[in-house]
């Protein structure tokens, strides 16, 4: 059918705008008059509403997305037939898809958060048996509010588990919709390299397509790009994607790894799980977390007046160079690092506290210290002459040498009374044994 113009109405809902198109039909921005509402309908083109095959993908993307309850998916409300026409209504998600976010320099908190999200939504798709096998930043939405929507399950792939769960086994027949043996589906940029083989599936393939995204929203480029589509896929099976540091200078080791592990060309050596990734990224988040908590603390306690110190203080941002470190000196997990270093934290604003109210204390006891001169033997010029000066391991006496007629003698004195005195001979050597543990308070000339 032709393109619907505005005020164009399919049953209850009045189209208001076109919102894009796609292989799989054009997209609108309509309004629902039963229950007031905007809503986003798409519409099948008549050469895909005759063809079996590519309906039985619209009606699957439909049940499919249906199936799922997820905050980070979109919802579908309903499938329509109006004469000439097959359409689909979801939710209308105001904001932008993230090819469009794209144009816009990304922080890597916001790369982390976005793919937190898709990860998310794929995680629960893939406990109910569906693998998406398309994940691009045209599918993925990004709302106003921060808040991320996976759409378009066109091409998902309902899983063995779907089928096990199914009571019915005819419907479970039907229900499993197997591609065309070779075909080739998704976008080339974002194949994995099992898809890009035409081979069977799984859900590692979401999660290959997921750390292409990551890798995108991080360097502003995609890993895998050639000249034309048989050129992409040859680099997806053949080359490694630069590292990302080469792009983003000081990026932290984890995010490489986490990146680097999802596209591993070996299914078997990548995340076995969309899950596992997951936990890594949210793992990396609460780390920067920490880190940026304690540069605002450092950055307060200087706005408030105290004194800048030299060098900093403060434990030194938890990067994943200092994480692994941590695991493998201490073996403490990620938990407990975090743990570790909320009490690091804490110690270092008491001591600062401690300082701050104690300072004019401390001043004035150092301000009262007496000091008292214990040697001070002198020869005829008023020349000092005790050296070497020892303590006794009990701190009650002090020895030290100093000349005595023509040669030198030990001399002892009890702290805090009388003179020193020099005995020789069996004495003496009693005294010099005693102090023969000892440690050097002075040694003057």
């Amino acid at each position: 059918m032709a393109a619907l113009s505005p005020g164009a109405k399919l049953g209850r809902y009045e189209i208001v705008s076109p919102l894009g198109a796609g292989g799989m039909g054009e997209v609108y921005l309509a309004h629902d008059s039963t229950l007031d509402r905007k809503v986003a309908l798409k519409v099948l083109p008549e050469s895909v509403a005759s063809d079996r095959n590519r309906m039985q993908r619209f009606v699957q993307e439909a049940k499919a997305a249906s199936a799922l309850n997820h905050p980070n998916i979109i919802t579908i409300h309903e499938i329509g037939t109006e004469p000439g026409a097959h359409f689909m209504v979801t939710e209308f998600i105001e904001g932008e898809n993230l090819r469009h976010h794209l144009r816009k320099p990304m922080t890597l908190l916001e790369a982390i958060d976005i793919s937190v999200q898709v990860a998310s939504a794929l995680a629960t798709a893939h406990a109910a048996g569906i693998i998406h096998r398309d994940i691009k930043p045209e599918n993925i939405m990004l709302r106003e509010d921060g808040i991320v929507k996976v759409l378009d399950f066109g091409l998902a792939k309902l899983t063995e588990r779907w089928r096990k769960d199914e009571v019915d086994g005819d419907a479970a027949t039907q229900a499993f919709v197997h591609t065309e043996p070779g075909a080739v589906v998704g976008t080339t940029a974002y194949l994995s390299p099992e898809q890009a083989r035409a081979l069977d599936v799984d859900t590692r393939t979401d999660v290959w397509s997921l750390g292409v995204v990551l890798y995108e929203m991080i360097t502003g480029r995609a890993p895998f790009k050639g000249e034309t589509p048989s050129d992409t896929s040859a680099l997806i099976l053949t080359a490694e994607p630069p590292p990302l540091a080469e792009f983003v200078p000081d990026i932290p080791a984890e995010i490489e790894r986490i990146v680097r592990k999802a596209l591993q060309k070996k299914r078997d050596e990548r995340y076995q799980t969309v899950k596992d990734m997951l936990l890594d990224l949210k793992s990396l988040r609460r780390e920067l977390d920490v880190s940026a908590a304690i540069q605002r603390s450092g950055t307060a306690a200087y706005a408030s007046g105290m004194t800048r110190p030299a060098l900093s203080t403060g434990p030194p941002p938890l990067t994943s160079q200092t994480s692994t470190l941590v695991t493998k000196q201490f073996g403490l997990n990620r938990s407990a690092q975090l743990g570790a270093a909320g009490v690091l934290l804490l110690i270092v604003a008491g001591a600062g506290w401690y300082w701050w109210r104690h300072r004019d204390t401390d001043a004035n006891r150092i301000g009262n210290l007496t000091v008292t001169q214990l040697l001070g033997r002198k020869n005829d010029l008023g020349e000092t002459f005790s050296r070497h000066a020892r303590f006794s391991p009990d701190a009650k006496f002090i020895a030290y040498a100093s000349p005595k007629g023509n040669g030198s003698a030990i001399w002892l004195k009890q702290l805090g009374t009388g003179e020193p005195f020099s005995n020789q001979g069996e004495r003496q050597r009693d005294l010099v044994k005693a102090t023969r543990h000892r440690r050097t308070v002075f040694q003057p000339g």
